[in-house]
């Protein structure tokens, strides 16, 4: 299937949307929820899968449905289509705070691996799989397990990251990196997991027990801040459940949000 020819444009600075034209007739598919805001003229329906398994019947649609059900999402993705006269805009935002990541994924090799919730939207066409990795350490100690998002195509597609987003071209070269800091990598990067230093660093030294590996030639995108450590910061500054915090309004409360750094 080839992809919409889709145009674009991505809206804001740390708190993104990408906001996407479409011609008469044209389709982007994108993640439930994930709308912020649409012309008048589009229409969108939610189905189960890409659209690409109307090809193979409907063994291809219950083969597309498993796949989503094993990287944890929705099985429905939401297409909005220009059904109106002239051109109509759709827009769709992040679910947290980070950077909108634009693939050609003709420039790319047609491929790109990135994590299960990455996705964001992409030009109908585009086939949203899942990339088994063969390594048992990647498995058990990758962040992601065995399952990764594959985006196949020759159109445009849009992930999703959180805090400042890095690109590292790696030529025939090795980049160790956080397992929750991977964003996704072109064809041609070979990724595995490594152990964290010794058993001291391991359980010391605050970076995790395992680092990814990624290795060969290609692109890898990093991300600052993923979405796991942000909400581990903010569930550990929350108050407790069912409490407050004792004294708030009293001297001692306020030496103990002192001393708490608070």
């Amino acid at each position: 299937m080839i992809c919409h020819e889709i145009d674009y444009r991505v809206i804001g600075d740390d708190l993104q949307i990408v906001e996407v034209e479409l011609d008469p007739g044209e389709t982007v598919i994108a993640e439930a929820g994930a709308m912020n805001y649409m012309d008048a003229g589009i229409s969108f329906e939610a189905r189960m899968g890409d659209g690409s398994e109307s090809e193979s019947g409907v063994f291809g649609l219950l083969k597309g449905v498993g796949k989503r059900v094993l990287t944890g999402e929705s099985i429905f993705l939401t297409h909005f289509t220009n059904t109106g006269e002239g051109k109509k805009s759709v827009a769709f935002a992040a679910p947290y705070p980070g950077k909108i990541i634009t693939l050609d994924l003709n420039e790319i090799d047609g491929e790109f691996t990135c994590q299960k919730d990455a996705f964001l939207c992409a030009a109908l066409g585009t086939r949203i799989g899942i990339s088994f990795s063969r390594k048992l350490g990647v498995g058990f100690f990758g962040g992601e397990g065995f399952i990764l998002q594959k985006l196949e195509g020759d159109g445009k597609a849009f992930i999703h990251a959180g805090g400042t987003i890095i690109k590292k071209e790696l030529n025939q070269e090795t980049l160790l990196v956080d397992t929750g800091c991977l964003v996704g990598f072109t064809r041609g990067i070979d990724y595995d997991i490594q152990r964290a230093g010794g058993l001291k660093s391991m359980f010391f030294g605050g970076e995790g027990l395992f680092l990814a590996t990624l290795s060969g030639t290609g692109t890898v995108y990093l991300q600052s801040l993923p979405f796991s450590r942000m909400a581990d910061r903010i569930l550990a500054h929350a108050p407790s459940v069912g409490g407050s915090d004792k004294g708030e309004g009293s001297l001692l409360g306020g030496i103990g949000r002192l001393l708490d750094g608070k």
